[in-house]
């Protein structure tokens, strides 16, 4: 008979699956007095990192009012879909996103007149919303994957304010999770960045051109210079007169920590620490703890690298490509929700440097370890069949112990490495898992030691949590580390 706390994990592993909001995405707009396609086009393609499965824009055309496109981008780059033909779309202003569950942007006719809405996040409570919006009388077309599109249900709420700002506003106080926003009306664009300030938001200018975008990174090649971060709960109205400020952000922020750890793009940065620095800081953090003898320096690419960089900075130990990224058609491994395209694309798209590996020990740096089954099923055993001595992971986090709630892509408690390798020394799913979460107890390095050999490697080292924060250099009040320690969030998720 099912114990009352499988049953709850059962419930809440499909509730995840089914009923949250969006995994991952990224969002671009830019205002222009001049035809701004290319650069819509450009500035969207560059948050490519952050999605797999649909592309969308949504301009104002010569009507006044918004147009959309949308495409499937599951088999093929963004680029490829837009790119052709773009010579012939003119628009002075628009909206684009990267997204890996619903298409958007989406066009509404409401109260206040045209609009389309694009957003990055996740709400956690959508169902309750849903059906109380539904009680109300309001109705919902966007249905995707069987459920109701996040973005639709986001332009239903701001539509119950007075305005567009109250809406905005009052959208914010429903919603349990994290929400930021790019709202085009044919007057301009409103910006919102949610307001634990968990997703990003950053304003870009270039002469007569203002540009709002997930990642930083989009900015240099399109000539923007980088002109703000958004503060959470910040909303920002631009225009072709300028920027507007609507309402002020809040000095509570909650940035998501795993940002500078793996989702980020190398070239991007986050209140105004970079990327590709952290990645380096994580791996010194790594080495200076660290007495393992070694060869040479390896990470799995593309976010591995730059921290095993950093531990060949600091260890004096040569950095080699000990496994190399065949790039083109294959995306992010992490981020697509079937485990089976996961393996697949793990399967295909890494290939090992046997010239590196072959007969050497190494440290294999990496981002972090979620499920552990593309570490042990593919990389440990490519390196394995390249000649590998030893070898030696790793991680620039944390053992990661609770699914996020706020815009990743574990679902469930179940699918964590950390989870097993504790069910597996307990016989059963704990709820109190504290002392595995103290790196300096007996149960933690158990957890350790189990995991290293569930995955068949010579050793296995985490990152400390404090170290981890202190290699990106804000406060640890600043940053999410929910994942990691299941503190941060609201009350009534703290039990995931």
């Amino acid at each position: 008979m099912l114990s009352n706390f499988c049953i709850s994990t059962i419930f809440i592993y499909f509730w995840l699956l089914f009923c949250l909001g969006e995994i991952m995405s990224g969002i671009f707009g830019i205002v222009s007095n001049s035809n701004c396609i290319s650069t819509l086009y450009y500035g969207t393609d560059y948050h490519s990192h952050l999605g797999t499965e649909y592309g969308g824009i949504s301009i104002i055309d010569e009507t006044g009012k918004p147009a959309k496109k949308i495409h499937n981008i599951s088999n093929s780059q963004f680029k490829s879909k837009f790119y052709e033909g773009s010579d012939v779309v003119k628009s002075n202003m628009g909206i684009g996103v990267i997204s890996d569950k619903d298409p958007q942007p989406l066009n509404f006719e409401s109260r206040f007149g045209a609009f389309a809405i694009c957003c990055a996040g996740l709400i956690t409570n959508k169902q309750e919303l849903v059906h109380e919006l539904i009680k109300k009388g309001i109705s919902f077309s966007e249905i995707s994957h069987g459920e109701v599109n996040t973005t639709e249900l986001i332009a239903n709420l701001i539509n119950q304010g007075e305005s567009i700002i109250e809406g905005i506003e009052k959208m914010y106080e429903k919603i349990h999770g994290s929400i930021s926003l790019l709202l085009l009306t044919p007057l301009g664009i409103y910006a919102a960045r949610d307001k634990n300030g968990v997703t990003p938001l950053v304003i870009g200018e270039k002469d007569s051109e203002v540009a709002i975008a997930s990642e930083s990174c989009a900015f240099p090649n399109l000539g923007f210079k980088l002109k703000k971060f958004m503060e959470p709960g910040e909303i920002l109205f631009i225009s072709k007169k300028g920027i507007e400020a609507k309402k002020p952000g809040c000095s509570s922020n909650k940035i998501c920590a795993f940002l500078w750890i793996y989702t980020g793009f190398p070239a991007s940065s986050y209140e105004g620490i970079n990327v590709e620095t952290v990645r380096e800081n994580c791996g010194k953090f790594l080495a200076k703890r660290d007495n393992v003898e070694v060869d040479v320096v390896g990470g799995v690419p593309d976010s591995g690298t730059a921290h095993a960089i950093g531990y060949a900075m600091e260890s004096g130990k040569p950095y080699r490509r000990v496994l190399f990224k065949y790039t083109p058609g294959y995306g992010r491994s992490y981020t697509p929700p079937s485990q089976d395209v996961r393996d697949r694309i793990a399967l295909m798209k890494l290939i090992a440097n046997e010239g590196a590996v072959n007969g050497n020990r190494i440290v294999l740096c990496d981002d972090s370890i979620v499920r552990g089954t593309q570490l042990k099923n593919f990389t440990i055993t490519k390196l394995k069949d390249a000649g590998v001595k030893e070898t030696h992971i790793r991680p620039a986090c944390p053992p990661l112990m609770f699914p996020c709630i706020y815009n990743l892509s574990t679902r469930s408690i179940n699918e964590l490495a950390a989870r097993r390798a504790i069910r597996a020394l307990e016989g059963k799913d704990m709820d109190d898992v504290s002392e595995y979460l103290d790196q300096n107890s007996e149960k933690y390095n158990k957890m350790i030691d189990w995991i290293a050999k569930d995955l068949g490697v010579t050793s296995l080292r985490y990152m400390l949590l404090d170290d981890m924060v202190q290699a990106i250099g804000l406060p640890k009040d600043k940053l999410c580390t929910y994942c990691w320690t299941g503190k941060g969030v609201q009350k009534s998720l703290s039990s995931f």
